[in-house]
């Protein structure tokens, strides 16, 4: 399995830079049984039924992004530099992992000042990283960064634009509850008020897992045999409730239908161990490309992905690798809106057996 099989030409001109406005007037192409429809996000409930569970990541993305100044005195006199942070991750022990640019313009044990109330010292550096320790914790820390820090878009658009007051909104979901991404789960950023309240009033329910999306989501991948890439770790959580609302859904025949490759990931290791879904905590390395069995999912709504890259290969692996060839290309062709905040897709594959026959017959 190659990477080239996973590439596609795609015009830079559909890569959106802003979302849709209202969110769920986004495009919304769906793909079912052999077919594919232009639709709208907000025509989402047509292509559902009751009895349907859709599952949401309500991770938060925090302003990961910083500008600061390094001040050092030495033999030439007092000297400053503007240093660049993204924060990636946090330690058990309350440091924080970070790109720095320039790493090294900063040595271990120099202070790095992004405002009044918010600095860090750099513990250590390696491997085009490093590791800081802020002068604040817990609520204090998260109000300081909040007022210093920049929501840390893709780089797909940070290269186009920086990041502005207007990204605090339009990068977060409306169901966002546990601090802690560095980028946004964001099929889920199609989504509404007035949507979710639709959806509800007819028969379809929701779960709330959380998987912090880190920076390694945007990394390329770089060897040519797919299989053997190593994909990036994430924290995640499937509670207890979450586990048996999915599982009360899928014994009735309801369909499990994960809103983004996040929320797929996460069910999905859950339910590794057993085949079926279980409480589950901690870091998810899972790599998901053809040939991988889905043991909870039915569908799934995500935006359109990078070529190349291993949602790509989660989505051939749902779809079969030239059913989503055709579906990219009539993407293409149509002029969808592509990445974080692009129009969205409803992947649909054959349908599995229904599993209220399955029960009944024993």
């Amino acid at each position: 399995m190659k990477l080239s099989d996973f590439d596609f030409d795609l015009p830079e001109a559909l890569i959106a830079t802003r979302p849709a406005r209202p969110r769920s007037s986004a495009r919304l192409l769906v793909a079912v049984d052999q077919a594919i429809h232009d639709a709208s996000v907000a025509d989402l409930g047509q292509w559902l039924r009751p009895g349907d569970r859709l599952v949401l990541n309500d991770t938060r993305v925090i302003p990961a992004r910083l500008t600061g100044t390094r001040h050092r005195v030495g033999a030439q006199g007092a000297t400053a530099a503007k240093i660049e942070v993204t924060l990636l991750e946090p330690g058990a022990d309350g440091s924080w992992s970070a790109l720095i640019k320039p790493l090294k313009k900063v040595n271990a044990g120099e202070e790095i000042v992004f405002s009044e109330a918010l600095s860090a010292v750099l513990e250590a550096k390696d491997a085009g990283q490093g590791r800081l320790r802020f002068n604040l914790g817990g609520e204090d820390f998260d109000t300081a960064l909040d007022a210093a820090g920049a929501m840390p878009l893709p780089p797909y658009i940070a290269a186009k634009r920086p990041a502005d007051a207007q990204d605090r909104e339009d990068y977060q979901t409306v169901w966002a509850r546990a601090a802690g991404a560095v980028a946004a789960p964001t099929a889920s950023l199609h989504f509404d008020e007035a949507l979710l309240g639709g959806l509800a009033r007819m028969g379809v329910t929701f779960t709330h897992v959380t998987l912090h999306v880190g920076a390694g989501t945007f990394l390329p991948v770089k060897v040519e045999d797919v299989t053997s890439h190593k994909m990036h770790a994430e924290w995640g959580e499937v509670s207890a409730q979450a586990a048996a609302e999915i599982a009360e859904t899928r014994a009735a025949g309801g369909r499990i239908i994960p809103v983004g490759t996040t929320a797929l990931r996460l069910i999905e290791t859950a339910a590794r161990a057993t085949g079926e879904i279980a409480p589950w905590e901690g870091d998810t390395d899972i790599f998901i490309y053809p040939g991988f069995e889905f043991r909870v999912t039915d569908a799934l709504m995500t935006n359109f992905h990078l070529p190349k890259s291993t949602l790509m290969m989660l989505v051939a692996a749902l779809m079969g690798q030239d059913r989503v060839k055709t579906i990219y290309a009539h993407a293409v062709a149509r002029r969808y809106r592509f990445f974080s905040y692009g129009d969205a897709s409803l992947l649909i594959p054959a349908q599995k057996p229904d599993r209220r026959s399955e029960g009944a017959t024993g």
